[in-house]
């Protein structure tokens, strides 16, 4: 009942208003709201990487999360408020990724750079919560939300920048050249292919992600990299 008056007494203009902005109302600071909030945030985050944001319905998520229907509103403004926060997680976690490679590569040359980019990138990549945030990533990008230009500005663009500015370095072009930006989608490509999938065990490509695993494939890709990056340097800027 405190929930269905909390949220019945607030103007729906400026409920309106704070989902466009992309904020949620103040949470209590009762153990019991926190707890509900925390279910809500996981259950939606798996409900929307199996099915995407507009094929998930509120009352599902809060029937699931054993909280009350209004419960959505009351903390995140509506479904995509809480939309935006489950897609903040995974946000972090790549921004989390971009600043470990930053740092780990601070002084080194660009070779070594992208040598511990590589690793840090696959071991972010292969990370035991990251599966389902990386479902939900493709769901966002199959199926954009209003909230992929946020997301893409604050973790997909700064990470493509770095990876664009260690090639530049390497091959002495611009970051912006076309030829760089192939590069760039061909390591991120290979690192990709190391998620778990069905197909390739079929096909005979087995890898288990283990610390030894992941440092082995991570000298692979970087190496196969440079050998391939210092080919296209040679060939004409494409800017």
């Amino acid at each position: 009942m405190t929930t269905r008056v909390a949220v019945s007494a607030e103007p729906r203009a400026r409920a309106r208003r704070r989902a466009s902005r992309g904020t949620a109302p103040a949470s209590r600071s009762t153990g019991d709201d926190q707890e509900t909030r925390s279910r809500l945030l996981k259950v939606s985050e798996r409900l929307f990487a199996d099915r995407g944001f507009k094929d998930v319905t509120v009352r599902e998520i809060c029937r699931a999360a054993r909280a009350n229907v209004a419960a959505i509103n009351y903390h995140f403004g509506d479904k995509l408020g809480l939309y935006r926060e489950v897609l903040q997680t995974a946000t972090d976690a790549m921004r989390a990724t971009n600043d470990a490679a930053r740092r780990a590569g601070q002084g080194q040359p660009p070779e070594e750079k992208l040598r511990r980019y590589v690793l840090i990138f696959l071991q972010g990549l292969l990370a035991s919560n990251y599966e389902t945030l990386h479902r939900l990533i493709h769901r966002e990008m199959n199926d954009p939300t209003p909230v992929l230009d946020a997301f893409v500005e604050q973790s997909v663009r700064p990470r493509v920048e770095y990876l664009a500015g260690i090639v530049a370095e390497l091959i002495g072009g611009k970051p912006t050249d076309q030829r760089v930006l192939r590069c760039v989608a061909s390591v991120h490509s290979q690192s990709i292919t190391y998620l778990p999938n069905p197909i390739a065990a079929r096909l005979g490509f087995h890898f288990k992600p283990t610390p030894s695993q992941i440092e082995e494939a991570a000298r692979h890709i970087a190496g196969f990299s440079l050998a391939g990056i210092r080919a296209v340097g040679r060939k004409k800027s494409e800017v």
